[in-house]
């Protein structure tokens, strides 16, 4: 559902074709997303079937026709819907990478810190690419700062192993 609500959300703001809303979620909130194209267009068909998008074929200048996406109004309460359950709702968080934490002691201990190492680099570009957001006004900013804190906590507890496993290794 929360698909549904972002691609809904972006058409509320404007029309759109299906590479416009890629390119836009690709590039301002791929940090908190992961919907791919292919899903992004199964979506949208679906949606159009429901009544909640209406899809209009566009040309401009030479390109290819595209399909041109707006809301409905049935697609606006689709919308006003979705956002209520959503913003009401708790979804705890899984962190499928601390499956591997769990049995860290199975590895010899310098082999272990090396490949924290490696986890904290990559957690790192993660921090520098959220850090690197393009300013968004209003609650668009609110969910890059979420991110952002919750990369800075990950960093804290990351380092808090590292280092207690580097005690241990004196």
């Amino acid at each position: 559902m929360n698909d549904r609500l972002l691609l809904l959300g972006l058409l509320r703001r404007e029309e759109m074709h299906g590479y416009q809303l890629h390119e836009f979620i690709d590039r301002e909130l791929a940090f908190c997303t992961d919907l791919k194209k292919p899903t992004a267009y199964y979506l949208l068909n679906k949606m159009t079937s429901e009544g909640w998008i209406s899809e209009e074929t566009a040309r401009e200048g030479n390109r290819p026709p595209r399909k041109v996406y707006s809301i409905t109004p049935a697609g606006e309460a689709a919308f006003q819907q979705l956002l209520r359950q959503n913003v009401a709702s708790f979804i705890p968080s899984r962190f499928p990478g601390d499956v591997g934490i769990a049995y860290l002691d199975a590895l010899p201990p310098t082999e272990a810190l090396g490949l924290l190492r490696q986890r904290r680099a990559q957690l790192q570009l993660a921090q520098e690419k959220v850090s690197t957001a393009p300013a968004h006004r209003g609650s668009l900013e609110w969910i890059v700062e979420h991110q952002r804190r919750h990369l800075a906590a990950e960093a804290d507890w990351l380092d808090e192993i590292i280092e207690q496993l580097e005690q241990g290794l004196k």
